[in-house]
């Protein structure tokens, strides 16, 4: 990126119109924003394409008088180099209205178009203010919520929100309570004043789902639980989930840098738990400062500083938006510094005597054959909660590796469980994990593995490259924690599909392994997993 590049950049996905322009000389991003507040309840997409309509043409002159007024160039020179703008995801109407903008100026003072993906923008700004090489990126916003790691040329979706995003979960609440949009600073401030109830926390593998806990919340409320007390679990519960697979997204990439992206960010108790938690693996976190978080134009100005530094620029014809813009459907142009996932971090291999998981402890000991496991006190989480899932883990982890074997699953041999002191004593098989040797062959048995546990009831969890034990070619389940009983499709799908985003995170070319893992499974499961596998691929859950 040349040092004199200056970006104006368009942002209108949902509720805030935004334009800013960003000089790389100086480093320096000025914003200008006029935001939608709806009167009651969430985002009126009509309405909030009304308030684009109006507000688009106001910031945008505003952050164009800026550029013109701090130009060092001839008068007859465009004060910027490129006009870039959000083409999604997000709310079509909003959208569209920003693409015309968008088009409109570029043509009226001659300078190229840029097409941005809202959540990569807030990935690359969080990279940009850190200074970060290759981080994973947790985007907690609105209508998302998701993590994300470069990997083969595109930033790579490691785990998503199964229902909705962060924030309109957030929001479900808070109108079911009657507060105003948006709910989530009503539930943080409630929550200086609660404490501790039960809900309920789903995580399955990096994925996590909502619903559960949006409704058990609702029931609260109504049986009169006191609403300070349900914001305040609320928060201990959504966040510690984040928090959680935000550490296994580290610990299978082998990343030590963590960013933090989307409006959710801005708040206190998730940065806390975010910064705890890499403070205790020795890893470094960066939240953006707070006009960073929240949809805003200067992510979309560096962003597009980037993109047009490496020539990713948008013919008119092409600059159509796309509400349903994923984005591990982005190219990323503008890198080519493929991260090597880290040796040693959290990998068992021969020659280590301890490993530190994104869960636990484990102490090898080759010769003697044996592993002893300890799920370590997670400090960002509530203890109460802390206690519970560490102690049903280690029960489920010892009941499902032993009801694997009987399946003919190849898992450890069990010899020792505390559940009180969260400790396992299991067989050490292996002599790598399969992150480190991948194979069609290996994955394909890894397929077979799963639809014989499926075919049981029973699922992982937790599959992923990291959670498969190698030992020349034959393959071993390890790590059942999170798994549990089901006669639902769903959720065998569910856990082919996290065993295959750990290939996609994790191998130079995960295609054929994708391929072998279905191959194997088709050998022994049922064929309407994979359909449904099929159908969950399709369905892009943090699209708005």
């Amino acid at each position: 990126m040349t040092d004199t590049l200056r970006i104006l950049g368009i942002e209108g996905t949902a509720w805030a119109a935004s334009a800013a322009v960003f000089d790389a000389e100086r480093d320096e991003i000025v914003i200008e924003s006029d935001a939608y507040q709806p009167e009651s309840g969430g985002i009126h997409p009509r309405e909030a394409a009304e308030h684009m309509h109006e507000a688009v043409p106001r910031v945008v002159e505003r952050a164009l008088e800026h550029a013109r007024e701090t130009h060092d160039g001839p008068a007859d020179e465009p004060p910027v180099d490129a006009v870039a703008f959000s083409r999604g995801p997000g709310l079509g109407p909003c959208l569209r209205i920003v693409g015309t903008a968008a088009r409109a100026l570029s043509q009226a003072i001659d300078v190229p178009l840029v097409g941005v993906n809202h959540m990569v923008a807030h990935l690359e700004i969080g990279r940009h203010t850190a200074d970060f090489d290759a981080p994973v990126c947790l985007n907690a916003s609105g209508a998302n919520a998701h993590l994300l790691a470069y990997r083969n040329g595109r930033y790579r979706v490691l785990g998503e929100t199964m229902d909705t995003g962060v924030g309109n979960a957030i929001d479900k609440f808070t109108r079911h309570v009657g507060w105003s949009h948006p709910g989530g600073p009503k539930v943080e401030a409630a929550a200086k004043d609660g404490e501790y109830v039960d809900l309920p926390y789903v995580v399955k593998g990096m994925d996590f789902s909502f619903s559960g806990i949006m409704s058990a919340a609702k029931d609260a409320y109504d049986d009169d639980v006191p609403v300070a007390d349900i914001c305040y679990s609320l928060q201990e519960n959504i966040f510690g989930m984040l928090t959680e697979v935000s550490e296994r997204a580290l610990s299978l990439t082998g990343s030590d840098e963590l960013v933090l992206g989307g409006g959710v960010g801005q708040n206190d108790r998730l940065r806390e738990m975010l910064g705890e938690m890499c403070a205790q693996r020795g890893a470094e976190f960066h939240a953006p400062e707070p006009r960073f978080l929240r949809d805003n134009a200067g992510m979309i100005a560096v962003l597009g500083a980037k993109m047009y530094a490496a020539g990713d620029t948008l013919a008119l014809a092409d600059s159509r938006v796309d509400p349903d813009f994923r984005p591990d459907q982005v190219p990323v142009t503008w890198r080519a510094d493929e991260p090597e996932l880290a040796a040693g971090r959290g990998k068992a291999t021969e020659g280590d005597r301890q490993v530190r998981g994104a869960e636990a402890l484990v102490d090898l000991e080759p010769a003697a054959g044996r592993v002893t496991k300890r799920r370590r006190a997670k400090t960002y989480r509530h203890p109460a909660l802390d206690e519970r899932l560490r102690t049903e883990r280690t029960t489920l982890e010892a009941r499902l590796t032993s009801l694997a074997r009987r399946e003919g699953v190849p898992t450890p041999v069990l010899s020792d469980v505390d559940p009180h002191e969260a400790r396992l004593e299991l067989e050490y098989v292996g002599d790598r994990d399969l992150q480190s040797g991948l194979s069609p062959a290996r994955v394909r048995a890894v397929g077979r593995h799963l639809a014989r546990l499926h075919r049981a009831g029973v699922v992982h969890g937790d599959p992923t490259t990291r959670n498969v034990r190698v030992d020349g070619e034959r393959t071993y389940l390890i790590d059942f924690g999170l798994g549990y009983h089901t006669d639902h499709v769903e959720d065998y799908a569910m856990d082919l599909h996290v065993f295959d985003q750990s290939l996609v995170g994790t191998a130079d070319d995960p295609a054929p392994l994708r391929e072998a893992v279905r191959e194997g499974y088709r050998a022994v499961g049922a064929e309407r997993v994979l359909e449904r596998l099929r159908d969950i691929e399709g369905r892009g859950r943090y699209q708005s």
